[in-house]
């Protein structure tokens, strides 16, 4: 059968681009299921604005957003804004030569395939752990849908960016991407179902901000996979698994009510797998492993091989460091 997850990361592959470690994570197969792909920035008018969004003033206050939390509060509205299911064919088309994902190395350097993603529902900032995937247009992060997508109110996040191993006081060493789309499955989108609650969103060229006398200047760096690599992708791993690697900005308070997580650091466990049930989610299904990091790392890859790094992350396989509130 093939994984809603090689279906959504098709989408992705073929999504349109416009300008300006172990690699390996797993997801269970399942029956083929429908896309439903969302627009970000479309043209370079777009990818201007969302970049002059992220200047380097509000960058250096990223530390101070929210953590994005996923919540049952309230059902999805009917109908969505901006999005379209993907075309069956298309996605016939794209998987017939398609196998596991293979991790891919940077051109130069070490792996940073690790970051977090920022973005605005609403007025408010938030932003997610994430990862750089790779992808046939070298360009593919994911991600949480809900950190990309808010089902309840049928909208795409605003000023979408991935910065991969975004730097103190706002620094961005290996660049600032800008969402181009989002693919997802479609029950995270009309129906607000947690059992579905990932995506992958393509990314368009990265750049930096280089200052010029009294002014701040985007220079192009790049593919985000030729910078900092890309997680594999390997399908068809149910749980239990022995062990899982994972890994994310933890920054909310611990069972016992102790924080110490600030959200600003990269953290990893390990951990075997068990099935659990989180309440109160609307269709409560996970297998997680017995650790206790909490609020802001549910973004994150997870790697059932000890030998290598971080993969793709998966709702249906992650340890428990789902967010709640």
């Amino acid at each position: 059968m093939i994984s809603r997850a090689r279906h959504l990361l098709a989408a992705a592959v073929s999504g349109a681009l416009l300008m300006l470690p172990a690699f390996t994570g797993s997801a269970n197969a399942a029956a083929a299921s429908h896309v439903f792909h969302v627009s970000l920035a479309k043209t370079k008018a777009d990818v201007q604005k969302v970049a002059d969004y992220w200047k380097p003033e509000k960058l250096k206050k990223a530390d101070s957003y929210t953590p994005a939390a996923p919540t049952s509060n309230g059902s999805p509205k009917s109908g969505t804004a901006g999005g379209g299911t993907v075309a069956s064919q298309r996605i016939t088309a794209l998987r017939k030569a398609a196998g596991p994902v293979n991790a891919v190395a940077p051109k130069t350097g070490r792996a940073s395939t690790t970051g977090k993603v920022f973005f605005r529902l609403g007025t408010k900032e938030y932003w997610c752990s994430a990862a750089a995937v790779a992808a046939g247009n070298h360009s593919v992060v994911a991600t949480a849908a809900h950190c990309a997508y808010d089902a309840r109110q049928g909208k795409e996040a605003d000023s979408w960016i991935f910065v991969p191993e975004p730097g103190a006081d706002g620094t961005t060493p290996h660049g600032i991407y800008v969402g181009s789309s989002i693919s997802m499955h479609e029950d995270w989108a009309g129906k607000n179902d947690y059992d579905f609650d990932y995506a992958f969103v393509t990314v368009h060229r990265g750049f930096t901000w280089v200052k010029q006398g009294n002014t701040y200047v985007a220079k192009d760096v790049g593919r985000l996979q030729d910078n900092v690599g890309g997680l594999g992708l390997e399908l068809a791993k149910k749980p239990p698994l022995a062990q899982v690697h994972a890994f994310g900005y933890p920054a909310g308070p611990q069972p016992d009510g102790s924080r110490p997580f600030n959200g600003q650091t990269l953290k990893s466990c390990v951990g075997g797998t068990r099935k659990a049930v989180a309440q109160p989610r609307p269709r409560p299904r996970r297998a997680a492993p017995p650790l206790q990091l909490q609020q802001g790392r549910q973004r994150r890859p997870v790697d059932h091989r000890p030998e290598q790094q971080p993969g793709q992350p998966h709702r249906r396989q992650q340890p428990d460091l789902e967010q709640r509130r």
